[in-house]
């Protein structure tokens, strides 16, 4: 393991310590009242089957303009809002074209203070560090919520989403699409009827290259100044996070590289690749996350590969799961014997645009259980048996597994009206983003966690238990982080 000639004291301290700010403790997010929002969510339209949900989009570049054309394919929602802190530069302008008569902001807040009777949920595909606050502040008003994956940056973030599902009561969705397609209805099918069972080992994997691939693994400090853009606001962009000035490398999805922003290849693909593997094998928050191979590791942006491995316990009669994440270019898993070729995957949508493709092995996961060995590639993509002549053995075997009566928006959508349940609502995405946020630590520090899951506590060093609960929020932003 590189760990640049940083000892992982020095490490703990400087980048814990000094980078990320003072550290909150748990004193300091507790319940509140804001009653400027409760008076408003006591105000919820009630919706019924023959109505359309009137949405706000927050975020609508890149990855939000595709949200944008799924979530109104759909049919069932009104765009009353759009909301992006860059509103007009070349990424944000084909949504705008898409809905000229919908008005336009820069600052969630200020659309809310200006419009909260006029919408019923809002979609939210901003930066990873961004989510939670525009999500509470949305709950708190009675505003059912779809987040983009990962749903938060930190642990206690997670954690108070899901302590406000239950409070608000509305309707929550992570836009992790492949829980409402085959992928889930195979995989739950199929460990229904005991196809999948007595799991041991996953194997899951994201090789292709990363944004910050090719940067110099040694730099010293965050990136220099650079004019802001006219377009842009900065302030709203960096939200509750420590003030920094702009540079064009934490923008239009570069916020992916940096520990304080994004969540790295885990964070993005991770939700893709492991959510039905979690849900339906109840996997939960694991005892343990080791990292075992770090490559270029440094305080500021995400190793270039990284190895980890999350140990799960026995839990309600099945063995206990061990989970081993490999993301860079040349850190490739060991592929059982029979795995077949890695073609493209048609279930993983466009990245920027452009059609995904793959490196040396397609972004997915191998499943070993006691009798069986399953490979499975993101998204939506179903599981097939290998080797070959062990499938074609089961043929006969297997269930017919349901077609999926609704894709990830329509489900949303649906569940807004009372016809459908939310497939990935906070109660189930919120343990799974918790996972990642545990195996972030593992690899922004280079030491193992040992996490209580009864206590949800690091246990074996306090450094990084205080990392659950990332850095203070900045003043003008707390009231988001209370209940």
């Amino acid at each position: 393991m590189s760990d640049n000639n940083m000892s992982r004291r020095s490490f703990l301290r400087d980048s814990a310590l000094v980078t990320a700010a003072a550290m909150v403790a748990p004193s300091v997010i507790c319940s509140g009242k804001n009653k400027k929002s409760e008076a408003k969510s006591n105000n919820r339209r009630i919706l019924g089957a023959g109505d359309k949900v009137n949405l706000a989009l927050i975020g609508i570049g890149n990855r939000g303009a595709e949200d944008a054309e799924g979530i109104y394919a759909t049919g069932l929602c009104n765009i009353v809002a759009l909301c992006d802190v860059d509103m007009g530069a070349p990424h944000t302008r084909k949504v705008m074209a898409m809905f000229p008569s919908a008005p336009t902001f820069q600052d969630w807040r200020k659309m809310f203070d200006k419009m909260a009777d006029e919408i019923d949920a809002v979609l939210v595909a901003t930066p990873d560090h961004s989510h939670f606050a525009i999500t509470m502040a949305a709950m708190k008003l009675g505003k059912h919520v779809y987040v983009e994956k990962p749903l938060a940056r930190t642990f206690r973030e997670c954690e108070l989403l899901m302590e406000a599902e239950k409070k608000y009561g509305v309707v929550t969705q992570m836009g992790n699409q492949g829980h409402s397609e085959g992928n889930y209805f195979q995989f739950k099918t199929w460990v229904e009827e005991g196809i999948i069972k007595d799991v041991t080992r996953i194997t899951a994997h994201m090789n292709n290259s990363r944004r910050w691939h090719g940067w110099n693994p040694a730099i010293t400090s965050y990136p220099a100044a650079e004019s802001i853009p006219e377009t842009m606001d900065w302030d709203t962009w960096l939200g509750a996070a420590y003030p920094r000035d702009y540079n064009h490398d934490f923008h239009n999805g570069q916020w992916r590289c940096w520990y304080q922003y994004g969540m790295g290849a885990l964070g993005d693909w991770g939700a893709h690749i492991l959510d039905t593997s979690h849900e339906f094998l109840k996997l939960g928050l694991p005892t343990e996350v080791n990292p075992l191979y770090l490559k270029d590791r440094n305080p500021f942006f995400y190793p270039m590969s990284s190895t980890l491995l999350f140990k799960f316990p026995e839990r309600e009669g099945m063995p206990a799961v061990d989970v081993t994440w490999y993301d860079g270019l040349d850190n490739i898993p060991e592929i059982p014997a029979g795995y077949g070729v890695s073609e493209v995957d048609p279930n993983i949508p466009l990245v920027a645009g452009q059609a995904f493709k793959p490196s040396k092995l397609n972004p997915g996961k191998e499943i070993y259980s006691k009798t069986l060995t399953f490979k499975g590639g993101s998204h939506g993509s179903t599981l097939s048996i290998i080797p070959e002549d062990v499938a074609r053995e089961m043929a006969g075997k297997l269930p017919e597994v349901p077609r999926t009566p609704s894709n990830h928006y329509l489900n949303f959508l649906r569940a807004c009206l009372g016809i459908e349940k939310p497939r990935s609502p906070f109660s189930v995405s919120g343990p799974l983003s918790q996972v990642f946020c545990l195996g972030v630590i593992a690899q922004w520090t280079g030491e193992k966690v040992i996490f209580d899951r009864e206590t949800k506590q690091i246990t074996n060093n306090p450094i990084l238990n205080q990392l659950l609960w990332g850095p203070t929020p900045r003043e003008g932003w707390e009231e988001y982080f209370k209940l």
